[in-house]
C-alpha cells in the first residue's frame, strides 16, 4: 500500500495518475519513458544525476537530445496533479510515481516505490547531456558500436549486459515520434500493453530497411512496426 507520508497521500495522488492514464492509455507509456528519463541520468561513481531532484522538470534538462517531446507532454501532463497537492509533493516523487502507477495500468507488474525526493530549487542539479541512450549513435543500422554505445550509458548506472537487455522490453511500450525523435511508429502491435512482444518479435519478424524520408530504421512486412 502507499503511505500516508509529509501530509501527502500517495494512494490519491496514484489515483489521479491513474484516471490520467485511463482517460488516455497512450499517455502511460510516456509517462513511464518520464519517469525512466529522470532517473537514467544517474551515476554511479559520482552519485549524482538519478531522479532524486526532480531536475527534469527544468528546461536545461528538458533540452537534452534524448527528452525531445517530454515538455510538450508527460511534463505538463502533470502538472494539475503537482498543483492539487502542492509543495508537500515533490517533482522528484510524482515523476517517479507516475511511472510505477502507468507501468501497472498497462499490465504490468507493481514495482517497488517510496516517497522521500527532496527537489532540487534550481537547474544547477542538471546533469550534462549525453547521458541517455542515444537511438542514432554510431552508423545507420545494426552495427556492433550500438552494444558499445549502450554498455557505455548503462554501466555507468551500474548496470550489466542481462539488465540492459531486461531494460530494453519496454520498448513493448510506446511509440516513436516524428516531431520528437525524428523516428516513426511501435515496437509492437500492443503498444499501450505491458507484455514480452518486443522480445518474441525481434525473432520471429523480417525486418528490412524502411523506404522514407526520414533517419535509417527498420520495418516489419506489413509496414507498421520499427
Amino acid at each position: 500500500a502507499l503511505p500516508l507520508s509529509g501530509g501527502v497521500d500517495y494512494k490519491a495522488v496514484a489515483g489521479d495518475i491513474s484516471s490520467i492514464i485511463k482517460e488516455d492509455p497512450n499517455k502511460g507509456p510516456t509517462l513511464v519513458r518520464l519517469a525512466w528519463h529522470s532517473s537514467g541520468t544517474y551515476d554511479k561513481m559520482s552519485k549524482d544525476g538519478g531522479s532524486g531532484l526532480g531536475t527534469i522538470r527544468f528546461k536545461e534538462e528538458l533540452a537534452h537530445g534524448g527528452n525531445a517531446g517530454l515538455g510538450e507532454t508527460a511534463v505538463p501532463w502533470m502538472e494539475d496533479v503537482k498543483t492539487k497537492y502542492g509543495d508537500s509533493l515533490s517533482y522528484a516523487d510524482l515523476y517517479t510515481l507516475a511511472g510505477v502507477v502507468a507501468i501497472k495500468e498497462l499490465g504490468g507488474p507493481t514495482v517497488p516505490w517510496s516517497s522521500g525526493r527532496v527537489d532540487a530549487l534550481d537547474p544547477s542539479a542538471v546533469t550534462p547531456d549525453g547521458r541517455l541512450p542515444g537511438a542514432d549513435s554510431g552508423p545507420p543500422g545494426a552495427d556492433p558500436s550500438d552494444a558499445a554505445h549502450l554498455r557505455t550509458i548503462f554501466n555507468r548506472m551500474g548496470f550489466n549486459d542481462q539488465e540492459i537487455v531486461a531494460l530494453s522490453g519496454a520498448h513493448a511500450l510506446g511509440r516513436c515520434h516524428t516531431t520528437a525523435s525524428g523516428y516513426d511508429g511501435p515496437w509492437t502491435p500492443t503498444p499501450t500493453m505491458f507484455n514480452n512482444l518486443y522480445f518474441s518479435l525481434l525473432d520471429s519478424v523480417k525486418w528490412t530497411q524502411r523506404d522514407w524520408k526520414g533517419p535509417f530504421q527498420y520495418e516489419d512486412e506489413g509496414k507498421s512496426l520499427m
